[in-house]
């Protein structure tokens, strides 16, 4: 009997490399005692204890669950929602007064709504999203799915550990190619943890306005930077004083995924200065009617917030993140100095790269699949294994072309202190066996 047909695209899927070593770990038929995953950006501190509180109490009597009534939310999102994106940014020292927020099903749908407002009509390649390589692997994947085009500008990751930026010049003649309808930035980057100072995006923004983009910023991991030289930035710093004609171009990507350790709620944020985007995209949102209304709520506590308790989590975050981070690198150049460890300046990622200590032949997914399927070492009594993100998948790259992420990997520090102090042995031994064996 014949089978129904399955459609090209979904025949062509393969799974996220931020979920991949962790699926193929859930099909492993015997496991060792441990398993560490540092694949994937799955915070596992406790959320804000203001949202924790509206959590806790969904039936008091203040709650609009009180009565286990749970109806649709406004496209938009409910007003207290969209506050409370606006409330940390005012608290941060920036204007929102001019400012539309639409609240989506994390900011991963906001990305696909990004797609569809500032790119070209699907199938065409017209007016495609500029990224700077690597870039988060979500955006190319949300590209394809929806058949939008995304170019790119490389960096390269230098053995001393920093990526550079290309230089403003070769990012020009890019635009003039390819003639993109948006730049994005991530300021604070995954996967690269590379941070982007103001200057860089006040130059960035002059090429936005220069040949009439958007300028699209990220901004899940905006206080997360760690250099005591380093300063919050935003684009919603980035203002028509500093590059006459930004304003009324800029879009954001916010999430409680990270900052706000609440990845499971659920909720991001599409904000822009563009009155004309903000009603087209709710427009183009009313078919999934809503985002997760009781998520909304949770986060809606940080409406209420003051400039004093907002500053205070984000320092206590950022003061987590650096100590974690700074242990693991340095670990890691202990256990191996020859790999190459980038810079820990910002966002809670590392990326590291094995191109100077493996055989030639290497393959990052076969390393990925090694310690998800078989691999395993012994790490104070305990055999253990590790899964991390191939970053192959994160370069924009023709398929006959080098990836540069073929002998890179990014770890996410997600897990508890404890286990994130093992990360470093327990990835140079396994990757010493998985060479060994090859």
């Amino acid at each position: 009997m014949n089978k129904p047909i399955l459609s090209a695209h979904f025949e062509s899927r393969m799974p996220s490399d931020v979920r991949l070593a962790q699926m193929k770990y859930e099909e492993r038929k015997v496991k060792p005692e441990a398993v560490i995953n540092v694949g994937i950006g799955n915070v596992s501190l406790p959320t804000n204890p203001a949202m924790m509180k509206r959590m806790f109490e969904l039936g008091a009597p203040e709650s609009p669950f009180a009565k286990g009534v749970v109806r649709y939310s406004t496209t938009a999102g409910v007003q207290e929602c969209q506050d409370a994106f606006k409330n940390i940014l005012k608290c941060e020292g920036f204007d929102t007064s001019k400012l539309f927020v639409q609240v989506t099903d994390g900011g991963s749908a906001a990305m696909e709504l990004l797609l569809l407002g500032v790119c070209g009509a699907a199938g065409t390649g017209d007016k495609p999203l500029m990224v700077i390589d690597p870039a988060y692997t979500n955006y190319i994947s949300f590209a394809e799915r929806i058949g939008r085009k995304i170019v790119t500008v490389s960096r390269d990751l230098n053995e001393n550990g920093k990526f550079s930026l290309p230089e403003l010049n070769k990012i020009e003649e890019s635009i003039k190619e390819h003639n993109p309808g948006a730049l994005l930035v991530i300021p604070y980057d995954n996967p690269t943890g590379q941070y982007f100072d103001f200057e860089t995006l006040k130059e960035l923004a002059k090429l936005c306005v220069k040949y009439n983009m958007w300028m699209v910023s990220d901004e899940a991991y905006r206080e997360l930077f760690y250099d005591v030289n380093s300063k919050l930035v935003s684009i919603w710093g980035v203002t028509d004083a500093e590059v006459p004609g930004i304003e009324g171009r800029r879009i954001s990507i916010e999430t409680t995924s990270k900052v706000w350790n609440a990845c499971g709620l659920r909720i991001g944020a599409l904000i822009t200065d563009s009155a004309e985007f903000n009603n087209r995209s709710v427009a183009e949102y009313t078919a999934n009617l809503c985002a997760n209304v009781i998520g909304q709520y949770i986060f809606g506590a940080l409406a209420h917030q003051t400039k004093e308790e907002i500053a205070q989590w984000c320092t206590s975050i950022r003061e987590y993140y650096k100590e974690q981070i700074f242990n693991v690198y340095n670990g890691l150049k202990k256990q191996e100095p020859g790999l190459i460890v980038s810079s820990p300046d910002a966002s809670i990622y590392t990326v590291i790269d094995v191109r100077n200590v493996v055989k030639p032949g290497f393959n990052g997914i076969d390393f990925i699949l090694y310690c998800a399927q078989e691999g395993s070492v012994n790490i104070d009594g305990v055999e253990t294994t590790l899964l991390v993100a191939p970053m192959k998948g994160f370069y924009n790259v023709a398929k006959d072309a080098v990836n540069p992420g073929n002998t890179q990997f990014r770890i996410s520090f997600v897990e508890t202190p404890e286990n994130m102090a093992k990360v470093p042995e327990l990835f140079v031994k396994l990757l010493r066996q998985f060479e060994a064996q090859r």
